[in-house]
């Protein structure tokens, strides 16, 4: 698999939203990288402006991916709502 058969398809906010997003991706069957934006010679001064990785997935798999990343994150949208309540 070469890598410009892959699309950025998100950004994700840090480490922990990356891999639930890699994992989620992995269990529905679609392959995935996480290119990491963090400059160790830097210290990740450009992660806020820029998020903390790219998610790539397969061109053929990016609709698909897309909709499975939405209803994860509205479904994590909705556990931090209730966890207001």
């Amino acid at each position: 698999m070469r890598e410009e058969n892959f699309k950025k398809i998100t950004v994700a906010e840090n480490r922990f939203e990356a891999d639930l997003i890699a994992q989620t991706l992995q269990e529905e069957g679609i392959t995935c990288m996480i290119r990491s934006y963090h400059d160790t010679a830097y210290d990740g001064i450009f992660i806020p402006q820029k998020g903390w990785a790219a998610v790539m997935v397969p061109e053929e798999s990016e609709e698909r991916a897309s909709d499975i990343i939405a209803e994860l994150r509205k479904g994590l949208q909705e556990k931090k709502q209730q966890g207001k309540d």
